[in-house]
């Protein structure tokens, strides 16, 4: 989002401290005071046609308690945003916006709030995301437009370097035919599969909308979606190890981009403007995924897809937005089963709401929930379930134009049956902030 400011450029910087009971977010909790020190600048550029801005943020966090262990007390982070509007005409409108993330954070990586179940829990490193959109509007007449979209995701982490040796014996076996692909004799990871080989990963998404304006409160849409999902790693994420009918020991080693997958989507949906102050928006449809690289089982699924919000906005800067949403996503799990599947992703349901109050011209408050419900598609933990709990409040006072504080606490809790996985988080914090 651009920066409605009549300068070209902004300076600003929070000054927060905080006290984290999980900073490791691991299943065996240790608890930190910190500090937070954040400044950014901002460039905003409006042409005639055209609005280009930057956003640069850096981030320095310190752990008391990592100071105390001996550990190095300090994580780094940065944050870049990019934007470009341009009016082609009066009727084609590009847009262009990058979102660009260094650090440790699963919430820095993965900044929809609204998305799947992330890499929940702390990853150390200098770990990077980046999420390019690019969106063209044409407005073909007065009531029917199109909406062409692409969006990029590349995900790099920097827990790599997994090795696989001989060695080893089987405790249990099962039987598959001689012809399954794989290498002569048992293997074993040396040190582990990593994060890179598992994750990291390029998704496109490509779509076009056509839509139809019935009147200035009511718009429908459909369209088509096409996703590819590519894993980079080059690394080994699993091992299968069996004996065939000869009999032979053997074993199959897979590779990332034995994940890789490809998907369509059809969907049909509408914005609806209910009253002056209640707007609607819901899309649903169904997707079709092939997981065409996996070497033993080419698998593919049909499933729902869905997208839908309500916002009221009661009086001028309080309103309420509850959403659900209904996809597939990225998963850091992979054990293959003993017919040699592994997991591809996971479906995942997700219910949000977000409150925002204005209690005076100078005090808000903000209240945030999401719940995430997710199921594992194939491998070792085929339907296996986890939960995902998270909520939010945070209250900011506006001293002046220029100065701020806001005081807030974070919850996360995630349930599930999978080993050392399970976690439970509390934050509070308290921070002044100044923009010029």
């Amino acid at each position: 989002m651009g920066i409605l400011t009549p300068k070209a450029w902004s300076l600003g910087g929070t000054l927060r401290g905080f006290y984290d009971d999980n900073y490791a977010i691991a299943s065996s909790k240790k608890g930190s005071w910190g500090g937070e020190v954040s400044p950014n600048i901002s460039v905003n550029l409006p042409l005639r046609q055209t609005d280009f801005g930057l956003r640069y943020y850096y981030t320095l966090y310190y752990y008391n308690d990592r100071d105390d262990l001996g550990v190095n007390p300090f994580d780094h982070s940065h944050q870049v945003e990019l934007w470009l509007d341009h009016a082609l005409n009066e009727r084609w409108k590009l847009r262009v916006t990058d979102h660009f993330a260094v650090g440790q954070e699963p919430d820095l990586l993965q900044p929809n709030p609204a998305g799947g179940n992330p890499v929940n829990y702390r990853i150390n490193g200098d770990n990077f995301a980046n999420q390019l959109d690019a969106s063209l509007d044409t407005q073909w007449t007065r009531h029917f437009s199109t909406t062409l979209d692409y969006h990029n995701s590349w995900y790099v982490y920097d827990n790599h370097g997994a090795n696989v040796i001989p060695g080893g014996s089987l405790d249990s076996f099962q039987l598959l035919p001689p012809s399954t692909p794989g290498q002569t004799g048992f293997r074993q990871f040396s040190n582990g599969p990593t994060l890179a080989g598992r994750l990291d990963r390029m998704e496109h998404n490509a779509s076009l909308d056509l839509n139809w304006t019935f009147s200035p409160e009511t718009k429908i849409f459909g369209g088509y979606s096409f996703s590819q999902v590519n894993y980079l790693g080059n690394e080994p994420i699993a091992i299968l190890n069996f004996i065939d009918k000869t009999p032979q020991v053997r074993s199959l080693v897979y590779r990332s981009s034995n994940r890789d997958s490809r998907s369509h989507n059809f969907h049909v949906g509408f914005n609806h403007q209910l009253t002056a102050n209640i707007t609607a928006a819901l899309s649903a449809g169904v997707s079709y995924s092939d997981s065409y690289n996996d070497p033993i089982q080419h698998s593919t699924s049909i499933s729902p897809s869905a997208n839908g919000s309500i916002s009221y906005t009661y009086i001028p800067g309080s309103y309420v937005q509850l959403g659900v949403s209904q996809s597939e996503n990225s998963t850091d799990v992979v054990e293959p089963d003993k017919y040699g599947s592994i997991t591809q992703y996971q479906h995942s349901t997700v219910v949000y709401g977000d409150w925002n109050h204005r209690f005076t011209e100078k005090l808000s408050g903000t209240l945030i929930g999401r719940f995430v419900y997710s199921s594992f598609e194939g491998g070792q933990n085929n339907n296996v379930e986890e939960f995902l709990y998270s909520a939010g409040i945070n209250f900011g006072y506006q001293f002046s134009r220029h100065f701020s504080a806001d005081v807030g606490y974070n919850y996360d809790l995630e349930v599930t049956p999978l080993f050392a996985r399970s976690f439970s988080r509390n934050r509070v914090y308290l921070g002044l902030s100044a923009n010029y």
